[in-house]
């Protein structure tokens, strides 16, 4: 799947291996869908994919419970989706995803991490047009599964692009296909492991070890921040 996949893959794995550090956004994300929709996964699409992207990091089933009750809460915080985009070490380009109830200390968080760490914020929708949003979704292939047959089963469903490695199969779409591609998998009956909206460089870069540790460097820290849910950046 490429040099870029297989350095998302494993940089997210030494990220999430600290569970005290991803559960928490990923109750976020639970808690905001329900707050969108309504409670109750079988009638709210957006909080079925929050509950199985929490599945997939071995999030437990009261943590997810939890999370959808704090919907309804009286108490309940109200988080506010707001992006930032920056410049890091060597030309990187980072885009940030951030759900907050408080902005005015994200902003200060934000800046703080890319200013110490090599980096500068740029103005709101400078870089933006250097990502493409792209849906993202994972699952294990069968015995019985034919890439070729999926493939073209997935198109009318809006697939981009269809790839398998070791077992795994990764599908690729326009963020807008999103739903009519998660809806065809749930009339397929495919498992998904992962669904997921991400941000992908349409210019990416390559960049040596040494310069990806300074990258990453920046990035764990952006992503160790609370308000954080998420960090793409251009590497290739």
């Amino acid at each position: 799947m490429g040099r870029a996949f297989e350095y998302r893959k494993a940089a997210k794995m030494k990220r999430w291996g600290n569970m005290s550090r991803v559960f928490p956004k990923l109750s976020k994300s639970i808690t905001m869908a329900a707050k969108a929709g309504v409670p109750d996964p079988e009638m709210n699409s957006a909080l079925r994919t929050a509950i199985l992207n929490a599945k997939a990091e071995n999030m437990p089933k009261t943590n997810i419970e939890a999370a959808i009750k704090r919907a309804s809460a009286k108490d309940s915080t109200n988080f506010t989706e707001v992006n930032f985009e920056g410049k890091g070490p060597h030309g990187s380009l980072i885009f940030v995803e951030t759900a907050t109830d408080n902005n005015t200390r994200t902003v200060a968080n934000v800046k703080m991490v890319f200013s110490r760490n090599g980096g500068s914020l740029a103005p709101t929708g400078s870089l933006e047009f250097m990502f493409d949003r792209k849906a993202m979704f994972e699952f294990n292939k069968t015995a019985d599964m034919d890439i070729e047959e999926l493939e073209l089963e997935l198109i009318d469903a809006g697939l981009e692009e269809i790839e398998e490695e070791e077992g795994v199969v990764l599908v690729t779409a326009n963020y807008t296909d999103f739903g009519a591609l998660n809806a065809k998998f749930e009339e397929m009956k495919i498992e998904l492991t992962k669904a997921v909206l991400e941000r992908i460089s349409n210019n990416p870069q390559e960049f040596t070890d040494e310069q990806l540790e300074e990258i990453s460097k920046l990035t764990e820290k952006l992503e160790d921040d609370e308000d954080v849910q998420a960090v793409y950046t251009n590497i290739g």
